[in-house]
């Protein structure tokens, strides 16, 4: 199995890698977050040059909460129950803040899909982070166009 970005940074500054099963689900939310970002940044950049702050408007209209909780309905039925167990972990995880613009129950549901971006990020698995969240845009006129290949393309 080919390592992925995270295998790759531990072993440039010399960390040894975790029990990520231990880690707690606002942890793994943590960082699910900013690969979630990174990914649709990634997108938004990818479409052409704009100004900073249109490729700011792009990206939030997606990265916000109710966005991510609208993908979390059409991704249920696709996770194989050791996702759901972790999505669930995020999302039941008690935060002791919630996201301005965002009902309580739209910021546990991004908190769970971050979580298990996270998961999956600490687990190399790249490619099923694409999957899902290529899943998770067609719903929201995002990702049609956005055909997810595999790693040999």
């Amino acid at each position: 199995m080919e390592k992925g970005i995270n295998s790759y940074i531990l072993r440039k500054f010399c960390i040894e890698p975790k029990d990520i099963r231990s880690y707690s689900p606002l942890t793994l939310a943590y960082i699910g977050d900013s690969v979630y970002d990174l990914i649709i940044r990634s997108m938004v950049v990818g479409e052409g040059n704009a100004r900073v702050n249109e490729l700011n408007r792009r990206a939030s209209e997606i990265v916000k909460a109710h966005a991510q909780s609208e993908m979390v309905g059409r991704l249920m039925s696709h996770l194989t129950e050791e996702e759901l167990s972790v999505y669930k972990r995020g999302r039941n995880a008690k935060s002791a803040t919630v996201a301005k613009n965002a009902t309580v129950g739209d910021y546990r549901r991004a908190t769970g899909l971050e979580a298990l971006i996270g998961y999956l990020y600490l687990q190399d698995q790249t490619e099923r982070i694409m999957e899902l969240v290529t899943m998770g845009l067609s719903g929201m006129g995002k990702g049609e166009k956005h055909e997810v290949r595999g790693a040999d393309d």
